[in-house]
């Protein structure tokens, strides 16, 4: 059975005095299995972000259901229950930070689950050492770096022994070396701790490393499958507006003029590895300028 599953979903935000309701999600069914790394994609409006929140019961579908292993989120009973087996990380981590130290802000989730204080002691310490932030634990927030918020951010959900975190763009205000300290939090933490990732991001290259992807465009999902079969159909992503990452886009284009090569290359040593016999057997033809 799947962990997250949402059937025939549609949502449709509520009508204001000048306008009539907007339908965002038109019947999608998805289904995402306990431990599975999902990386969600779609341009601005594809309805992605409005997806993932059901996923926890942020939002509830306006038709069809979503369950969270097996439970139903339109049940209000459920709701606490749903949101401690689903954590969600949003774009700004310091939408997220509420207290004033580090270690008090992970606390925080856990205290309203009405968990014990020798018990949150140790969930604190135990998720600020998953995201190697155990060292700032007495830090004041706001002096910490985007990437460190963004950690202590996952960390206050992994306090709260989450099955699945839902992270949405959770890299987008963060610069390179912020971006790679997440993406290896969220990774160890798929890895080692068997945590359930539905990650959505514009970055390509970061849904490159997801076990699979699933592609939105208005409401519906276009595609989906592993990254290499996904990111194959270049021409299909380029006609909906989206990227793939760089090193498939220069395979793909060299494909365009004839050359012999993989039909998709997902990284740069991939890539190196698909132009280097072409390369060699061109070095008497090409003239290199350095």
């Amino acid at each position: 059975m799947d962990y997250l599953s949402a059937k025939n979903v549609t949502f449709a935000y509520e009508a204001n005095e000048d306008e009539e309701g907007l339908e965002v999600l038109h019947n999608v069914s998805l289904g995402i299995r306990k431990g599975e790394f999902v990386a969600l994609l779609g341009h601005n409006g594809s309805g992605k972000s409005t997806l993932a929140k059901h996923f926890n019961a942020m939002l509830l579908p306006s038709g069809g259901r979503v369950y969270v292993d097996g439970l139903d989120t339109m049940d209000e009973n459920l709701k606490i229950e749903i949101r401690r087996r689903v954590g969600l990380v949003l774009q700004n981590p310091d939408n997220q930070l509420v207290a004033s130290i580090v270690e008090e802000d992970v606390a925080f989730g856990p205290e309203n689950l009405g968990i014990a204080p020798p018990e949150i002691r140790r969930r604190v310490d135990d998720a600020l050492k998953a995201v190697e932030m155990y060292d700032y634990r007495l830090n004041a927030p706001y002096k910490l770096s985007g990437g460190q918020k963004q950690r202590v951010a996952i960390a206050g959900i992994i306090a709260m022994k989450p099955d699945c975190i839902v992270l949405d763009e959770p890299t987008a205000m963060l610069d390179p070396r912020g971006r790679d300290e997440v993406l290896h939090t969220i990774h160890k933490l798929n890895r080692e701790n068997g945590i359930t990732i539905v990650l959505i991001t514009h970055y390509m290259d970061e849904a490159a490393g997801a076990d699979r992807i699933v592609v939105m465009d208005d409401g519906r999902i276009l595609t989906q499958g592993t990254p290499r079969q996904v990111f194959s159909r270049v021409q299909l992503l380029k006609d909906h507006q989206l990227d793939v990452p760089q090193a498939t886009e220069l395979v793909w284009r060299l494909r365009q003029e004839g050359f012999r090569l993989p039909e998709c290359v997902l990284d740069i040593d991939e890539c190196v590895s698909a132009l280097e016999p072409l390369l060699k057997s061109s070095q008497g033809e090409w003239h290199v300028c350095s």
